[in-house]
Protein backbone atom coordinates (compact mmCIF):
# COMPACT_ATOMS: atom_id res chain seq x y z
CA UNK A 1 0.00 0.00 0.00
CA UNK A 2 1.44 3.06 -0.81
CA UNK A 3 2.37 6.28 1.65
CA UNK A 4 0.12 6.55 5.26
CA UNK A 5 -0.95 10.01 6.19
CA UNK A 6 0.30 10.64 9.88
CA UNK A 7 -2.32 11.46 12.23
CA UNK A 8 -2.85 13.49 15.74
CA UNK A 9 -1.66 10.95 17.96
CA UNK A 10 -3.85 8.97 20.54
CA UNK A 11 -3.66 11.07 23.52
CA UNK A 12 -5.55 11.32 27.09
CA UNK A 13 -8.76 13.27 27.43
CA UNK A 14 -8.64 15.91 30.40
CA UNK A 15 -11.82 17.92 30.06
CA UNK A 16 -14.78 16.94 32.39
CA UNK A 17 -17.99 15.90 31.01
CA UNK A 18 -21.54 15.78 33.08
CA UNK A 19 -22.31 12.09 33.73
CA UNK A 20 -25.79 12.72 32.29
CA UNK A 21 -24.31 14.29 29.21
CA UNK A 22 -25.98 13.13 25.97
CA UNK A 23 -22.84 11.92 23.64
CA UNK A 24 -23.13 14.40 21.00
CA UNK A 25 -21.95 16.88 23.84
CA UNK A 26 -18.30 15.43 22.74
CA UNK A 27 -18.54 16.55 19.06
CA UNK A 28 -17.42 20.00 19.85
CA UNK A 29 -14.40 18.77 21.81
CA UNK A 30 -10.69 18.16 20.20
CA UNK A 31 -11.21 14.50 19.99
CA UNK A 32 -8.12 12.16 20.40
CA UNK A 33 -10.26 8.76 22.23
CA UNK A 34 -12.66 7.22 19.64
CA UNK A 35 -12.94 3.83 17.99
CA UNK A 36 -14.49 1.01 16.30
CA UNK A 37 -16.27 -1.96 17.46
CA UNK A 38 -18.38 -3.51 15.07
CA UNK A 39 -17.81 -7.78 16.35
CA UNK A 40 -21.03 -9.44 17.65
CA UNK A 41 -21.08 -11.33 20.94
CA UNK A 42 -20.57 -14.79 18.79
CA UNK A 43 -18.02 -13.33 17.01
CA UNK A 44 -15.94 -12.16 20.51
CA UNK A 45 -16.82 -15.22 21.77
CA UNK A 46 -15.02 -17.24 19.19
CA UNK A 47 -12.23 -14.94 18.43
CA UNK A 48 -11.53 -14.34 22.57
CA UNK A 49 -12.04 -18.23 23.68
CA UNK A 50 -14.90 -16.62 25.69
CA UNK A 51 -16.93 -18.84 28.34
CA UNK A 52 -19.94 -17.45 29.47
CA UNK A 53 -21.61 -14.07 27.95
CA UNK A 54 -22.85 -11.81 31.34
CA UNK A 55 -26.82 -11.65 31.06
CA UNK A 56 -27.18 -10.52 34.49
CA UNK A 57 -26.07 -8.15 36.86
CA UNK A 58 -24.07 -4.58 36.24
CA UNK A 59 -22.19 -5.78 33.30
CA UNK A 60 -24.80 -7.49 31.69
CA UNK A 61 -24.72 -7.97 27.79
CA UNK A 62 -27.69 -7.04 26.40
CA UNK A 63 -29.71 -10.18 24.51
CA UNK A 64 -27.67 -10.23 21.09
CA UNK A 65 -24.65 -8.33 22.52
CA UNK A 66 -24.23 -4.53 21.87
CA UNK A 67 -25.12 -3.20 18.75
CA UNK A 68 -21.73 -2.53 16.01
CA UNK A 69 -21.12 1.03 16.69
CA UNK A 70 -18.38 2.99 14.77
CA UNK A 71 -17.98 5.87 16.84
CA UNK A 72 -17.41 4.36 20.08
CA UNK A 73 -16.78 7.55 22.22
CA UNK A 74 -16.20 8.33 26.33
CA UNK A 75 -19.08 6.96 28.47
CA UNK A 76 -20.84 4.71 25.88
CA UNK A 77 -20.87 1.11 26.71
CA UNK A 78 -18.14 -1.52 25.05
CA UNK A 79 -18.22 -5.54 24.99
CA UNK A 80 -15.06 -6.04 27.43
CA UNK A 81 -12.93 -9.97 27.80
CA UNK A 82 -12.70 -10.23 31.32
CA UNK A 83 -12.01 -12.63 33.71
CA UNK A 84 -12.91 -12.67 37.91
CA UNK A 85 -11.06 -14.37 40.90
CA UNK A 86 -12.58 -18.02 41.09
CA UNK A 87 -15.69 -18.37 43.35
CA UNK A 88 -16.34 -20.27 46.25
CA UNK A 89 -13.75 -23.03 44.77
CA UNK A 90 -15.40 -22.34 41.57
CA UNK A 91 -12.51 -22.02 37.99
CA UNK A 92 -12.07 -19.01 36.55
CA UNK A 93 -14.29 -18.47 33.56
CA UNK A 94 -13.22 -16.46 31.19
CA UNK A 95 -16.20 -13.52 30.43
CA UNK A 96 -17.72 -11.22 27.68
CA UNK A 97 -19.52 -8.02 29.48
CA UNK A 98 -20.42 -4.99 28.59
CA UNK A 99 -18.38 -1.78 30.65
CA UNK A 100 -18.96 1.99 30.16
CA UNK A 101 -16.04 3.50 28.82
CA UNK A 102 -14.74 5.70 31.09
CA UNK A 103 -13.13 4.38 34.49
CA UNK A 104 -14.93 5.05 37.72
CA UNK A 105 -12.35 4.32 41.02
CA UNK A 106 -13.82 2.38 43.60
CA UNK A 107 -13.03 5.45 46.22
CA UNK A 108 -14.43 8.13 43.90
CA UNK A 109 -17.50 10.04 45.66
CA UNK A 110 -18.84 11.02 42.34
CA UNK A 111 -19.05 8.71 39.18
CA UNK A 112 -18.74 12.15 36.82
CA UNK A 113 -15.29 11.44 37.04
CA UNK A 114 -14.88 8.23 34.85
CA UNK A 115 -15.60 10.80 31.83
CA UNK A 116 -12.20 12.18 32.10
CA UNK A 117 -10.37 8.79 32.79
CA UNK A 118 -11.37 6.97 29.38
CA UNK A 119 -6.60 6.01 28.78
CA UNK A 120 -4.39 5.20 31.44
CA UNK A 121 -0.27 5.84 30.79
CA UNK A 122 1.83 2.06 30.80
CA UNK A 123 4.27 4.19 32.38
CA UNK A 124 2.50 5.78 35.63
CA UNK A 125 -0.58 2.91 35.76
CA UNK A 126 1.06 1.10 38.63
CA UNK A 127 1.32 3.68 40.89
CA UNK A 128 -1.31 6.28 39.86
CA UNK A 129 -4.09 6.00 42.87
CA UNK A 130 -6.86 5.86 40.10
CA UNK A 131 -5.78 3.07 38.21
CA UNK A 132 -3.15 1.12 40.20
CA UNK A 133 -5.88 -0.78 41.94
CA UNK A 134 -7.36 -1.95 38.77
CA UNK A 135 -3.54 -2.96 37.25
CA UNK A 136 -3.47 -5.16 40.01
CA UNK A 137 -6.50 -6.62 39.47
CA UNK A 138 -8.60 -5.90 37.62
CA UNK A 139 -7.56 -6.22 33.70
CA UNK A 140 -9.42 -6.88 30.70
CA UNK A 141 -9.46 -6.53 26.97
CA UNK A 142 -11.27 -4.25 24.49
CA UNK A 143 -11.70 -5.59 21.39
CA UNK A 144 -11.57 -3.10 18.44
CA UNK A 145 -12.04 -2.84 14.69
CA UNK A 146 -9.02 0.22 15.13
CA UNK A 147 -9.56 3.87 16.23
CA UNK A 148 -9.34 7.04 15.00
CA UNK A 149 -7.21 9.96 15.12
CA UNK A 150 -7.33 13.43 14.06
CA UNK A 151 -4.40 15.15 12.29
CA UNK A 152 -4.15 19.24 12.27
CA UNK A 153 -3.38 20.48 8.89
CA UNK A 154 -2.19 24.11 7.58
CA UNK A 155 -5.55 24.51 6.53
CA UNK A 156 -7.78 26.86 8.11
CA UNK A 157 -11.81 26.34 8.76
CA UNK A 158 -14.63 29.38 10.80
CA UNK A 159 -12.63 31.49 12.77
CA UNK A 160 -8.93 30.87 11.58
CA UNK A 161 -8.53 27.25 13.43
CA UNK A 162 -6.77 24.30 11.62
CA UNK A 163 -9.03 21.82 9.97
CA UNK A 164 -8.16 18.52 11.36
CA UNK A 165 -8.37 14.97 8.95
CA UNK A 166 -9.81 12.31 10.98
CA UNK A 167 -7.79 9.47 9.95
CA UNK A 168 -9.03 5.19 10.94
CA UNK A 169 -6.13 3.48 11.97
CA UNK A 170 -6.70 -0.61 11.94
CA UNK A 171 -4.71 -3.84 11.55
CA UNK A 172 -4.25 -4.35 7.88
CA UNK A 173 -5.24 -8.25 7.87
CA UNK A 174 -8.49 -6.99 8.72
CA UNK A 175 -8.24 -8.78 12.32
CA UNK A 176 -9.43 -7.54 15.75
CA UNK A 177 -7.33 -5.47 17.90
CA UNK A 178 -7.29 -6.27 21.76
CA UNK A 179 -6.85 -2.98 23.46
CA UNK A 180 -5.36 -3.48 26.97
CA UNK A 181 -7.98 -2.39 29.37
CA UNK A 182 -8.38 -1.70 33.50
CA UNK A 183 -11.95 -2.36 34.72
CA UNK A 184 -13.53 -0.92 38.07
CA UNK A 185 -16.37 -1.62 39.82
CA UNK A 186 -18.15 1.33 41.63
CA UNK A 187 -20.71 0.88 44.36
CA UNK A 188 -23.45 3.94 45.13
CA UNK A 189 -23.20 3.82 48.19
CA UNK A 190 -26.78 5.51 48.16
CA UNK A 191 -28.68 2.25 47.01
CA UNK A 192 -29.25 -0.89 48.40
CA UNK A 193 -26.34 -3.47 47.50
CA UNK A 194 -28.93 -6.14 46.22
CA UNK A 195 -30.21 -3.42 43.70
CA UNK A 196 -28.39 -3.92 39.95
CA UNK A 197 -27.88 -0.13 39.90
CA UNK A 198 -26.11 0.13 42.81
CA UNK A 199 -23.19 -0.75 40.83
CA UNK A 200 -21.55 0.42 38.38
CA UNK A 201 -18.83 -1.48 35.95
CA UNK A 202 -16.70 0.97 34.03
CA UNK A 203 -12.94 0.54 31.82
CA UNK A 204 -9.96 2.10 30.26
CA UNK A 205 -7.76 1.91 27.67
CA UNK A 206 -4.03 1.67 28.58
CA UNK A 207 -1.43 4.13 26.21
CA UNK A 208 2.03 4.00 25.70
CA UNK A 209 4.49 6.17 23.65
CA UNK A 210 5.62 4.93 20.98
CA UNK A 211 9.02 5.19 18.74
CA UNK A 212 9.82 3.72 15.40
CA UNK A 213 12.59 2.07 14.19
CA UNK A 214 14.02 5.44 13.01
CA UNK A 215 13.74 7.22 16.23
CA UNK A 216 10.50 8.91 15.35
CA UNK A 217 8.24 9.62 18.35
CA UNK A 218 4.59 8.96 18.16
CA UNK A 219 3.11 9.79 21.18
CA UNK A 220 0.17 8.34 22.68
CA UNK A 221 -1.12 4.88 20.93
CA UNK A 222 -3.10 2.17 22.77
CA UNK A 223 -1.26 -1.11 24.13
CA UNK A 224 -1.89 -4.48 22.42
CA UNK A 225 -2.41 -8.19 24.15
CA UNK A 226 -1.65 -10.62 21.11
CA UNK A 227 -2.82 -14.09 21.66
CA UNK A 228 -0.26 -15.62 23.51
CA UNK A 229 -0.57 -13.06 25.92
CA UNK A 230 -4.30 -12.56 26.69
CA UNK A 231 -4.61 -15.39 29.38
CA UNK A 232 -1.57 -14.36 31.35
CA UNK A 233 -2.91 -10.78 31.34
CA UNK A 234 -6.42 -11.79 32.46
CA UNK A 235 -5.23 -13.81 35.46
CA UNK A 236 -6.26 -11.54 38.53
CA UNK A 237 -4.13 -13.19 40.97
CA UNK A 238 -0.67 -12.27 39.79
CA UNK A 239 -0.35 -8.34 40.08
CA UNK A 240 4.01 -8.25 39.36
CA UNK A 241 3.63 -5.39 38.10
CA UNK A 242 7.07 -6.02 35.83
CA UNK A 243 5.78 -8.82 34.50
CA UNK A 244 2.17 -7.89 33.41
CA UNK A 245 3.76 -4.61 31.99
CA UNK A 246 6.23 -7.15 30.03
CA UNK A 247 3.37 -8.78 28.04
CA UNK A 248 2.27 -5.43 26.57
CA UNK A 249 3.25 -3.80 23.27
CA UNK A 250 2.85 -1.23 20.86
CA UNK A 251 1.20 -2.07 17.31
CA UNK A 252 4.14 -4.44 15.78
CA UNK A 253 5.76 -2.99 12.71
CA UNK A 254 3.37 -3.19 9.25
CA UNK A 255 0.54 -4.43 11.28
CA UNK A 256 -1.38 -1.35 11.06
CA UNK A 257 -2.70 1.05 8.26
CA UNK A 258 -3.51 4.62 8.81
CA UNK A 259 -6.56 5.86 6.07
CA UNK A 260 -8.52 8.90 5.30
CA UNK A 261 -11.86 9.22 6.53
CA UNK A 262 -14.40 11.16 6.20
CA UNK A 263 -15.63 13.76 8.53
CA UNK A 264 -18.55 12.88 9.43
CA UNK A 265 -17.11 10.72 12.50
CA UNK A 266 -16.62 14.04 14.06
CA UNK A 267 -19.98 14.32 15.65
CA UNK A 268 -20.87 11.18 17.49
CA UNK A 269 -24.28 11.44 16.46
CA UNK A 270 -22.98 9.78 13.25
CA UNK A 271 -22.78 5.87 12.98
CA UNK A 272 -22.48 3.24 10.60
CA UNK A 273 -19.76 1.24 8.46
CA UNK A 274 -19.17 4.54 5.93
CA UNK A 275 -17.38 6.29 8.66
CA UNK A 276 -14.43 4.03 8.47
CA UNK A 277 -14.55 3.88 4.39
CA UNK A 278 -11.36 5.54 2.95
CA UNK A 279 -11.85 8.49 1.06
CA UNK A 280 -10.70 8.46 -2.34
CA UNK A 281 -7.03 10.66 -2.45
CA UNK A 282 -8.40 13.16 -4.45
CA UNK A 283 -11.00 14.20 -1.86
CA UNK A 284 -7.88 15.09 0.34
CA UNK A 285 -5.83 18.16 0.81
CA UNK A 286 -2.71 16.40 -0.04
CA UNK A 287 -0.18 19.45 -0.05
CA UNK A 288 -1.41 20.24 3.90
CA UNK A 289 -0.58 16.91 4.79
CA UNK A 290 2.88 15.45 6.32
CA UNK A 291 3.45 11.78 4.58
CA UNK A 292 4.34 9.37 6.70
CA UNK A 293 4.11 5.54 7.69
CA UNK A 294 2.73 4.58 10.85
CA UNK A 295 5.21 3.85 14.27
CA UNK A 296 8.09 1.10 13.00
CA UNK A 297 7.85 2.15 9.51
CA UNK A 298 10.54 4.12 7.93
CA UNK A 299 9.00 7.90 7.39
CA UNK A 300 8.55 9.19 3.78
CA UNK A 301 8.98 12.25 2.03
CA UNK A 302 8.25 14.29 5.17
CA UNK A 303 8.13 18.19 4.43
CA UNK A 304 11.47 20.11 5.84
CA UNK A 305 8.70 22.34 8.04
CA UNK A 306 7.26 19.16 10.31
CA UNK A 307 8.57 19.06 13.21
CA UNK A 308 7.91 15.47 14.58
CA UNK A 309 7.07 15.55 18.59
Amino acid sequence: MGPFYRPKPWCDTRRPVRPDARPSLWQAEPMCGRYAASRSADDLVTEFEVERIDAQGAGAVPAGGLPADYNVAPTKMVHAVLQRPPHRGEAPVRRLVALRWGLIPSWAKDPAIGSRMINARMETVAEKPAYRRAFAARRCLLPADGYYEWYPTSMRGKGGKPRKQPFFIRPTDGGVLAMAGLYEIWRDQRKDRDDPEAWRWSCAVLTTTAEDAVGHVHDRMPLLVEPARRRAWLEPADSDADRLLSLLVPAAPGRLEALPVSTRVNDVRHNGPDLVAPLPMEELPVAELPVAELPGQQMLDEPAAFDPV
